[in-house]
């Protein structure tokens, strides 16, 4: 009696729409992630990557070009090692920025995270492999060329290896930073004796040290005023860009900003790394040339360490002064509405 078709048909009813099929807000989650993966893509995307990729690596090819007619002029002499350990930071330095901002055109549509990277990698590699190549076939055939090779390769591929960051603005940031206190640091060097007059050079060897030293103090003052307010104007526009286009607000949160307006002084203190570890043999090549060679290097070396210090700190207390000046005051509830 059991097997009546009646008491199949009636146990049926019994089991209660088991219809999830209100699978409605199950599928309201896969929505959310639709819609985040685009947000995701935007955060990842770095305006004027191409352009930025350009005027670095003309900076690039600046630097390489004016180490060589330095080292090679008949001026030079015997004191080309002494000018090659010179200028090896500003050519190290333009090769960390040319490797990021190549690396962030090559891989700027990129979405994974692991691809990006890899992809940023190799980019910085062909940067650093085309300098390297550079150099050797124009540059005397010596130890010192090879060296500036080396650590030139090795600076745009840590550069590449930079860009391959989650949030890529920051990146951009940091670049333009780094680059535009660069070229302000070389337009600079024009304004060094007038102001050295101005700070009390005179006759004194003290006396000259003291005002080259506050001509540096001043050089990284401004570079540092400088660098915080490129990081800062590149994340600004890279916002209103981004609110044009997809109509979405992606804000870069404060630490974006402080890491940018810190990015000119960070690779300056990374420019510093390198040198010591792959150029360790041009410095002591120069500093054996005499005993003056060997205290100037010391000097420089110090010189420089307390210029990305600076730079550094400027830089980021810069860029997140003035994103603090765009935070307007907090809502505040009303007391019915609590």
């Amino acid at each position: 009696m059991s097997k009546q078709p009646g008491s199949s048909t009636a146990a049926e009813p019994d089991q209660p729409a088991t219809e999830p099929a209100v699978e409605t807000p199950a599928e309201s989650p896969s929505d959310e992630t639709v819609e985040a993966a685009p947000t995701r893509s935007r955060l990842a995307h770095a305006p004027g990557a191409l352009v930025l990729a350009v005027l670095s690596l003309g900076w690039l090819a600046a630097m390489l070009w004016s180490t060589r007619a330095a080292i090679t002029s008949a001026a030079a002499g015997v004191t080309a090692i002494s000018l090659s350990a010179y200028a090896l930071p500003g050519v190290i330095t333009a090769a960390l920025v040319a490797g990021a901002a190549v690396a962030l055109a090559a891989t700027n549509r990129l979405g994974r995270a692991t691809l990006r990277f890899l992809a940023a990698v190799g980019a910085g590699l062909l940067v650093g492999l085309a300098a390297a190549v550079a150099v050797n076939l124009t540059y005397a055939d010596n130890a010192t060329t090879n060296t500036i090779a080396g650590t030139t390769a090795a600076a745009a591929i840590i550069g590449g290896a930079m860009a391959g960051a989650r949030n890529a603005r920051v990146v951009g940031g940091l670049a333009a930073a780094t680059l535009a206190a660069q070229v302000f640091v070389v337009l600079f060097s024009r304004a060094r004796d007038p102001l050295s007059d101005l700070f009390g050079a005179g006759d004194t060897q003290e006396s000259m040290l003291d005002a080259a030293k506050w001509v540096s103090r001043t050089e990284s003052l401004l570079a540092g005023l400088i660098a915080g307010l490129v990081a800062y104007l590149y994340l600004a526009w890279a916002r209103r860009r981004a609110e044009r286009r997809d109509g979405v607000v992606t804000e870069v949160r404060w630490p974006g900003y402080l890491l940018a307006g810190a990015g000119a002084g960070l690779l300056l203190l990374l420019t510093e790394v390198i040198i010591r570890i792959g150029g360790r043999g041009l410095l002591d090549l120069a500093a054996a040339l005499s005993e003056a060679d060997q205290v100037a290097q010391t000097a420089l070396g110090t010189s420089r360490v307390d210029n990305g210090i600076w730079v550094l700190f400027v830089g980021a207390l810069t860029a997140l002064i003035l994103f603090g000046r765009t935070l307007g005051p907090r809502a505040v509830e009303d007391d019915d509405e609590s």
